[in-house]
């Protein structure tokens, strides 16, 4: 397998989708549908990538956004934040992920979105 990436979204259908379209692109996808399990299990993953949802059951995918970026681990690993409830440029005053995706997304430019973040990095 690529490139690892850790997934938080709380929709079953999405979170499948998502691992389906990645794992087709070669990455190694783990994903979470809360923010308990992710915190559980995602940092000892060692991922290339974060790609987090913003509204979820347990809590918001912003603050776990800061809470990646202030950990030294985790703080120069790119996050790509998914929302269809808020705008880049509300997110980008909350958090500073490297970049947004408006949901419902294009799967082209879904993939081409996280390449380019992890080819960044």
């Amino acid at each position: 397998m690529g490139k690892r990436i850790c997934v938080l979204e709380d929709n079953d259908d999405i979170r499948e989708i998502i691992s389906f379209v990645l794992e087709d692109e070669q990455y190694e996808v783990f994903s979470f549908s809360n923010i308990k399990d992710f915190e559980k299990g995602a940092r000892d993953l060692h991922p290339d990538a974060f790609l987090l949802d913003v509204m979820l059951p347990d809590g918001s995918g912003l603050d776990v956004c800061c809470g990646l970026k202030a950990e030294t681990e985790t703080k120069n690993v790119p996050v790509l934040m998914m929302s269809a409830n808020f705008s880049a440029s509300q997110m980008r005053n909350k958090c500073s992920a490297q970049d947004y995706i408006h949901k419902p997304f294009d799967i082209y430019d879904f993939v081409k979105r996280i390449d380019a973040q992890i080819q960044y990095n």
